[in-house]
């Protein structure tokens, strides 16, 4: 039988009056069915509504996707947003004890731009809000183009530390990336290691230090591009091969370091 791969949704509103949702990008869940070769199951943004025990007990993977929302500041000890800041609060309450769980059980953890976040305050970390207003950072937030091969072409590049898992995947020093975000990592979790920084700094690729299992984050999105690039796509393939480590019985040590 095909892996359940777990897909974090977000409440979002839709139709013409206003209706509550919970959905997730098309792209995921074609990583999922096309790479990963699993079942998708979309996880609802129903905060503590949300049994994370029971999701753990039956899937076999779990990506944590990106969002235009947010990670709520009281998490991580930060200010309040300012008013127009989408949050989703739903979504925070369902997404960050999935991450613990996960970590503590070993169930594969792939965590993608707000997802990547998450798992950041999920460990003890906390965000910036706003990296283009911090002296020094470049803009990494999403550009305002209507056409998607602009908002989700490369944007910089990313000096990918030796000896990581990411290092194993994207077989390179350097590596370009795309750009979407406004948070990033200010405190590192004590749990985590960084795996790729960008020239300014801003910490852009995760993994957790001494885990048992697969538990890495990258702030960037690889699902728009895995099919044109090589490094993209080997990330999920990575991913892929954890969960089949994940399923057989045994102890993936993928996302460790050499």
């Amino acid at each position: 039988m095909k892996p359940l791969i777990g897909i974090s949704c977000c409440q979002k509103l839709f139709g013409r009056f206003g209706m509550l949702n919970h959905a997730t990008s098309d792209t995921y869940v074609r990583a999922v069915v096309g790479i990963v070769g699993g079942m998708p199951v979309l996880i609802p943004a129903n905060g503590d509504k949300a049994d994370t025990a029971c999701l753990l007990d039956r899937l076999d993977g779990i990506i944590l996707t990106g969002s235009p929302s947010n990670v709520e500041p009281a998490l991580y000890g930060g200010s309040p947003h300012p008013p127009e800041t989408p949050e989703d609060t739903g979504r925070d309450g369902m997404t960050i004890p999935l991450v613990r769980g996960a970590i503590a059980g070993g169930v594969p953890l792939l965590g993608i731009c707000r997802g990547f976040q998450e798992m950041n305050v999920a460990l003890g970390g906390s965000l910036h809000q706003r990296l283009q207003d911090l002296p020094g950072r470049i803009d990494h937030s999403t550009p305002m183009q209507a056409l998607a091969p602009i908002r989700h072409a490369k944007a910089h590049s990313l000096r990918v530390l030796p000896g990581t898992w990411l290092h194993r995947v994207a077989r390179a020093r350097e590596i370009a990336v795309n750009s979407l975000h406004n948070q990033g990592i200010d405190r590192l979790a004590p749990s985590l290691v960084a795996e790729g920084i960008a020239p300014d700094g801003t910490i852009e690729a995760v993994r957790v230090a001494g885990s048992v299992g697969f538990a890495v984050g990258v702030q960037w999105h690889p699902e728009y591009d895995m099919d044109s690039d090589e490094v993209s796509r080997r990330i999920f393939e990575s991913f892929a091969a954890a969960v089949a480590t994940y399923r057989s019985g045994g102890q993936s040590l993928s996302s460790s370091a050499d």
